[in-house]
């Protein structure tokens, strides 16, 4: 009978999720939908769905190459505060254009301190 507990890999230690971590993906998701809204909300047809789809999916693009666990190209941690700030004042600024301004400022305080708080636990 198997064990159900499969054998960890030699020198490979499993990460535990931390509340922090589920709140740093909350914040990036919901950046990524202020971004599809605004783009399918602020434009005239057909440019809506044009930056719709656009705003998150160069918002995604930027994540994964700089910013993500696996990013595809390493950069030094200045770098990559620098892009996850744009994405989230990219978020934030979509929502100020939406007409959502104190909804934009109250994303903007929460994701950054989010990303602060993340960042100086994986720098530490």
């Amino acid at each position: 009978m198997p064990d159900s507990a499969a054998p960890a890999t030699p020198g490979v230690t499993p990460r535990r999720v931390s509340v922090l971590d589920v709140l740093r993906l909350l914040t990036e998701l919901a950046a990524l939908a202020s971004l599809a809204v605004w783009g399918f909300l602020a434009w005239a047809a057909p440019w809506n769905i044009v930056v719709g789809i656009g705003a998150p999916v160069l918002a995604i693009l930027a994540w994964a190459l700089f910013v993500s666990p696996k990013a595809v190209i390493a950069v030094h941690p200045f770098v990559r505060a620098i892009v996850e700030l744009a994405v989230f004042l990219a978020a934030t600024i979509a929502l100020w254009d939406l007409g959502l301004p104190w909804a934009g400022v109250g994303f903007g305080v929460v994701a950054v301190v989010v990303g602060l708080l993340h960042n100086r636990r994986a720098l530490g």
